[in-house]
C-alpha cells in the first residue's frame, strides 16, 4: 500500500456498488481504520451507511469523478464498462482487481476461451452466433445445453436450459454472442474462495457446498461434507491457478461442479466478495470482507482458518409479507440465540435477498437446522 501524502488521514477505499457487499465491508473498515466510500445508484441501496456518492457506474464521469476522492478503487459487482476502468488505470487510479482481470469475470466467452487455454476443467463449450451453430452443438450434447448471454446473467438471470435453437429465437435476433454449454450431470455444486494482494501472497478458505433454488444460492456449508484430501486440494489449485493466471487482486470466488465420475469443472466466477463466502464473516477468523479491503491495499492477508467444525449460512429470500425483518428479531433470536442475523436493509420483494442468517458449531444436523429455523422467521412462503 503506497503511503498517503496528507498526513494522519485515513485510506479511502471506494467500492463501485452500493448493494450488501459494499455494505457489509462496512464493519471491516471501521476495524481496519478505512474511510470506505460508495458510489451507489440509489441514496436508499444497502450500502447507503457508508459516505455515499450517487452516480451511474456506467456513466464515464461519473464514475472518474468518483475515483478522485478516493486511493483505490474496488467494486460490489463486475458491470462497470471495461473502457471506463481503463481509463481510470491510465490516470493513475488504482483499480483493484484489474480492468484486464475483471473482464473474465464480466464476459462468460472470454472467461471459457481464456481458462481453456490455461487448461483448467471447464464443461464443454462453444460460441453461438447463429441457429445452426446451436443446433450442431445440441446434437454432439445429448440433446440439451445450457445457453448463456455472455454478460450481464447473475443469480440465474441470462441462463436458459435449451432442447432447439427456437428455445433462445429472442437472444439469437439481438445479434450478440451467446455461451453454449454442456449440461453438466453433477453430483453437487462447490465454491472455492481465495484471496490475492497485488504483491503476489494468496491465501484460500475451505471448499464450501452451495446449495441452489431456482438457479438462486439458498444455502451454503462449510467446509464442503466429504471434501477433506484430493478434493480440496484440487479444487485449491484450480482456484489458485485462475487468480495467479488471471491476475486477481481481492477476494476470487471460482463456483465449481463436482461431477458423478468426481470431477471439477469451473462454472462461474466473480472477483469480488461472493455469497458463498458469507459465513466466513461469523465462521472464519478473516472474513472475505475483511479479506478484500486487505487484499485490494496490498495488505499482509489474515489466517482463514474455521472457529467452528461446521459453518451454515441461509439467505433470506424475499423476506416477510407484511412489515420489516426487524420486526421479527423477537421471535428469530429468542428461539435461535446462538445464530447470527444479517439484514441488508432491502424491501421485500419475492426472490430477493434481503439477508442471511449463520449457524455455527460441532454437529452438521443441529446446525444446519439452527440456521434453517432462524431463517424460516423472515421468510414467507409468497415472497421466499
Amino acid at each position: 500500500m503506497h503511503p498517503r501524502q496528507d498526513g494522519d488521514s485515513p485510506v479511502r477505499v471506494g467500492v463501485i456498488g452500493g448493494g450488501q457487499l459494499a455494505r457489509m465491508m462496512i464493519p471491516a473498515a471501521v476495524n481496519l481504520g478505512i474511510e470506505l466510500h460508495v458510489l451507489a445508484e440509489n441514496s436508499g441501496d444497502s450500502a447507503a451507511l457508508a459516505a455515499t456518492t450517487i452516480g451511474d457506474y456506467r456513466e464515464r464521469e461519473d464514475v472518474l469523478r468518483f475515483a478522485e476522492g478516493v486511493d483505490v478503487v474496488t467494486f460490489d459487482h463486475e458491470h462497470v464498462p471495461t473502457e471506463i476502468l481503463r481509463e481510470l488505470v491510465e490516470r493513475g487510479v488504482r483499480v483493484h482487481p484489474s480492468p484486464d482481470a475483471l473482464v473474465y469475470a464480466q464476459d462468460k466467452l472470454l472467461m471459457r476461451e481464456r481458462l481453456s487455454e490455461l487448461g483448467v476443467p471447464v464443461p464443454e463449450w462453444a460460441r453461438i452466433e447463429t441457429a445452426e451453430q446451436l443446433d450442431l452443438f445440441l446434437q454432439a450434447n445429448g440433446g440439451r445445453a445450457v445457453v448463456k448471454t455472455a454478460r450481464g446473467g447473475y443469480d440465474g438471470k441470462g441462463v436458459r436450459v435449451v432442447s432447439s435453437s427456437t428455445d433462445i429465437a429472442d437472444w439469437l435476433a439481438v445479434g450478440d454472442p451467446l455461451l453454449a454449454e454442456e449440461l453438466v450431470d453433477f453430483r453437487r455444486e462447490l465454491a472455492q474462495l481465495v484471496a490475492r494482494r497485488p504483491s503476489g501472497e494468496i491465501v484460500n478458505w475451505p471448499v464450501v457446498e452451495s446449495i441452489q433454488r431456482d438457479g438462486v444460492c439458498a444455502e451454503v456449508i462449510a467446509p464442503a461434507p466429504r471434501s477433506a484430501g484430493k478434493l480440496a486440494d484440487v479444487a485449491c489449485e484450480i482456484a489458485t491457478t485462475v487468480a495467479e493466471e488471471l491476475g486477481v487482486t481481492g477476494v476470487l470466488a471460482v463456483e465449481l461442479f463436482e461431477t458423478m465420475d468426481e470431477r471439477l469443472l469451473v462454472n462461474e466466477l466473480a472477483m469480488r466478495p461472493h455469497n458463498t463466502g458469507h459465513w466466513s464473516i461469523d465462521g472464519s477468523t478473516t472474513s472475505q470482507f475483511e479479506q478484500h479491503l486487505r487484499a485490494v491495499l496490498d495488505l499482509p492477508l489474515g489466517a482463514t482458518g474455521t472457529r467452528d467444525q461446521w459453518s451454515v449460512m441461509v439467505n433470506i429470500l424475499g423476506g416477510p409479507a407484511e412489515g420489516s425483518l426487524a420486526d421479527r428479531y423477537p421471535a428469530a433470536l429468542g428461539d435461535q440465540p446462538t445464530v447470527k442475523v444479517h439484514n441488508y436493509g432491502k424491501e421485500p420483494r419475492p426472490g430477493r435477498k434481503v439477508g442471511h442468517v449463520t449457524a455455527g458449531g460441532d454437529d452438521l444436523d443441529e446446525v444446519a437446522y439452527q440456521a434453517r429455523a432462524a431463517a424460516a422467521y423472515f421468510q414467507d412462503d409468497n415472497l421466499g
